[in-house]
């Protein structure tokens, strides 16, 4: 009996041990690909996995170091395996959609963010990127639906008001649009990009002088801005006023 236990004890030991040097081989892979060494840190998340075939954090960490490669096929592939383990990987499914991404493939990053959402519902900024996402591909009405669903989760999320605002915009709501930027300034005062689309739907209607008002209110929050500027001439020019017009072209 005590042959039994005491080989019981080595066994627990030399697990404990082994889960230590798996963690310690994750943990300075990671602080290779902080510094940017990116063949350290995949040799050392090799380790880990050799360590422990299931370690998933490990997985997850060559997806992210192949990413930073831009060798994007390949962390997809990483992203994939550490998802065969446990589907429900938050960071797995986050690093696929910034895959996705940098590939311009918005579809599948939209389902990938789609599966993300389903796993934690009651996150805000995963309704807004599931919207970002659908509004990337033209899809507004569908992206709208999104940002309505971060809403019921926090009526005062700006920037989920801001996007569906654009999302209106886009469709052709304009009332439903400037009733939204106007709860994003109520919010905050200094949302710059809240102005600028306001001077894109008064310039629209014909009210120039209303939208290059925006369009000013806009750069006083940021000065370095370019966008505003240039909407700013071309409302400058709707109203007859070329020379303001031209004084602005020539600093943009």
């Amino acid at each position: 009996m005590r042959i039994i236990a005491f080989a019981l004890c080595i066994f627990v030991v030399c697990s404990i041990c082994a889960a230590e040097e798996t963690d310690y081989f994750d943990w300075k892979g990671g602080k290779l690909l902080a510094a940017k060494n990116y063949t350290g840190a995949l040799t050392y998340f090799g380790k880990a996995i050799d360590q422990d075939p299931n370690f998933i954090n490990a997985y997850v960490h060559i997806g992210d170091t192949k990413r930073a490669q831009k060798d994007y096929n390949a962390s997809l592939e990483s992203y994939n395996k550490a998802l065969q383990l446990n589907n429900k990987t938050k960071t797995a499914w986050l690093g696929i959609i910034e895959a996705y991404v940098a590939l311009n493939n918005y579809p599948e990053a939209s389902d990938a963010a789609a599966k993300l959402t389903a796993i934690e519902p009651t996150r805000k900024e995963n309704w807004l990127k599931e919207g970002n996402l659908l509004q990337m591909q033209g899809l507004y009405d569908m992206a709208a639906e999104k940002y309505k669903s971060a809403l019921d989760i926090d009526p005062q999320y700006k920037d989920a008001l801001y996007r569906r605002a654009v999302s209106f915009m886009a469709i052709g709501n304009d009332s439903g649009a400037m009733e939204l930027l106007d709860r994003v300034l109520a919010i905050d005062a200094k949302y710059k990009q809240a102005y600028n689309v306001k001077g894109l739907i008064l310039e629209a209607e014909g009210k120039y002088a209303d939208a290059q008002a925006a369009y000013n209110a806009s750069i006083e929050i940021d000065p370095s801005w370019s966008m505003p500027r240039v909407n700013e001439i071309h409302a400058l020019f709707a109203q007859g006023k070329p020379d303001d017009a031209m004084k602005i072209f020539v600093t943009v």
